[in-house]
């Protein structure tokens, strides 16, 4: 008889899809009003562009949006924290990719969960794509070649799933992503970073502020 295995995903990193937070109306709206504006170009791609970073206060639009995340950010909160806290978006921005462009990788400073919401329809090929840590002070194995089977356990990048307008994703700030070169239309997205009130070790308690 053999005997079976228990696999066990050891201290996983959360990440949570939320499908349709936001009505149409709102996304058209957003799209509208805030996709003309972004006319900050990206440093690395020029037929990538941005809006400057705003309080979700600074819009009608921004601040209903915010609304409806707010309650997610406290559910994705806890799952990190193990507490449920009160989050607040430190800034909201506005991305606008254009076809051939695309998004180095990078992480976002200053913050403990990021967030994007999709705007318009998103490629396939133009999927945000999340990563390990690049580097190490260490000598480095791996074994990836056609036999080798991409798993959660070995895969050093996971593309997310297909998004629609409307849907909105959540991760820990300091995870590292991109998207690659776009080979579809115009993609436009909303991104956001958030913040606790405070963290509380024991005790030892840092408060935030925006």
């Amino acid at each position: 008889m053999t005997s079976p295995n228990h696999v066990i995903g050891l201290f996983p990193t959360p990440f949570m899809r939320i499908e349709a937070l936001l009505p149409p109306a709102l996304v058209g709206a957003l799209v509208d009003r805030h996709g003309a504006a972004a006319n900050q170009q990206n440093s690395q791609s020029p037929l990538l562009s941005h809006t400057q970073m705003l309080a979700a206060e600074s819009s009608p639009h921004f601040a209903e949006a915010n609304r409806l995340i707010e309650p997610k950010l406290a559910d994705f909160g806890e799952l990190m924290f193990g507490e449920r806290l009160k989050w607040s978006i430190k800034e909201m921005w506005v991305n606008v990719l254009q076809t051939g462009g695309h998004q180095s990788v990078h992480n976002h400073a200053n913050s403990f969960i990021s967030g994007v919401i999709y705007l318009t329809p998103t490629h396939a090929s133009a999927n945000t794509v999340f990563m390990k840590g690049l580097g190490a002070s260490q000598f480095v194995f791996n074994n990836a070649n056609p036999n080798a089977q991409m798993g959660p356990f070995n895969a050093d990048k996971w593309i997310a799933p297909a998004a629609s307008p409307g849907d909105m994703v959540l991760f820990p700030s300091y995870l590292l992503h991109e998207v690659p070169v776009n080979q579809g239309g115009q993609r436009i997205s909303l991104a956001f970073n958030a913040i606790p009130e405070r963290l509380d070790s024991w005790g030892y308690s840092v408060r935030f502020a925006k």
